[in-house]
């Protein structure tokens, strides 16, 4: 394909994602128990947070879950491509360096055992704080063996080992938990974007989109290291600083996520397969963009399901990404194979 027509092909995909975009953030903030029409949601939101009960349901409650479906939904997705130009696996996803168990394992000590006892004072951030302990205690461990060993898999086997045994224990703590914890734990694990506040939503835009210019920043170098680590080497690429980069911003982005929401499955493995075949291309700087777009508008509309689909009742949200996501990605690749 000439280099013109596929640059007006990728632009005319990209204004496609974002319009998309736009949709399903519109319909999100449209639709619930408490319905409202686009001609309303556009003058409530073009006049502020009023004092109105549809302006407290706009800006207080919708808004902000909105917003962090969108940068939850390209967190993941950016993670999850990363890893996979890394390990040159298309079955990795961000949580497979044990960064979804070690968020699990600590908020297991909190929620099954008496370890909240005496932080009644941040008693509504204390599950949050602790799985972003747990996270980046995962990452940092990951980080410190990566710049130890050269091979990827060797990596990737000892992360998946990290995750085993952070089950393992967090399984124990199950066993032996009372009733009453029990439930709040396994609500917890299903993952949900309910409940944001502003502040949150704040913190997880300054962080994550510091690393997501990070992760852009690292496109040459990851296209160099599709070819192999000899060659990217050849091209001037730092082989060991480019290693700990690209898990520093992998784990960090999927640690933001899950502070916050829980384990969210299925966005950072299929994503990056969709960007891939609606690009038809490996080229990293096109790529990373893509599914930030995709995952973004992929989480909004599976929230806007998780939310509608038994409500009252809110189905778990790593149920719907995974029953919304499998049967997208299957049929994609079948398309293409089609076509070859």
């Amino acid at each position: 394909m000439p280099a013109v027509l596929q640059t007006r092909n990728h632009t005319m995909l990209f204004a496609a994602l974002v319009l998309l975009l736009f949709l399903a953030v519109a319909v999100n903030l449209a639709l619930g128990s408490v319905s409202i029409s686009l001609p309303d949601l556009w003058r409530l939101l073009a006049a502020g947070p009023g004092d109105s009960a549809a302006s407290f349901i706009v800006w207080k409650i919708r808004l902000p879950r909105a917003a962090a479906a969108l940068l939850g939904g390209s967190f993941l997705a950016v993670s999850g491509l990363l890893l996979q130009v890394y390990f040159r696996n298309p079955i990795v996803g961000p949580f497979i360096l044990g960064i979804s168990s070690g968020a699990t394992l600590m908020v297991g000590l909190v929620m099954l055992t008496t370890w909240a006892l005496g932080f009644t004072g941040v008693g509504a951030y204390l599950t949050s704080l602790a799985a972003l302990a747990g996270a980046v205690g995962a990452m940092l461990l990951v980080l410190s063996i990566a710049s130890r060993v050269r091979q990827g898999v060797t990596l990737l086997i000892i992360g998946l080992m990290i995750g085993y045994l952070s089950s393992a224990v967090t399984s124990l703590l199950v066993t032996f938990a009372e009733s009453e914890r029990l439930k709040g734990f396994t609500l917890w694990t299903l993952g949900s974007f309910s409940g944001y506040r502003w502040q949150e939503v704040g913190v997880m835009a300054l962080g994550g989109g510091i690393m997501l210019l990070g992760s852009y920043g690292l496109s040459k170098p990851l296209n160099a290291f599709l070819l192999g680590e000899d060659y990217a080497q050849t091209m001037g690429v730092n082989v060991r600083l480019f290693r700990l980069l690209v898990v520093f911003f992998a784990c960090a982005l999927a640690a933001m996520v899950t502070a916050t929401a829980g384990p969210v499955a299925f966005v950072g493995l299929a994503v990056p397969h969709m960007a891939r075949l609606l690009l038809r291309t490996s080229n990293n700087r096109l790529l990373i963009p893509a599914a930030a777009l995709i995952g973004a508008g992929v989480t909004e509309l599976c929230d806007l399901v998780a939310r509608m689909l038994f409500a009252p009742i809110e189905t778990p949200l790593s149920a719907v990404t995974s029953f919304f996501g499998a049967p997208v990605v299957i049929g994609l690749l079948l398309k293409r194979r089609g076509r070859s």
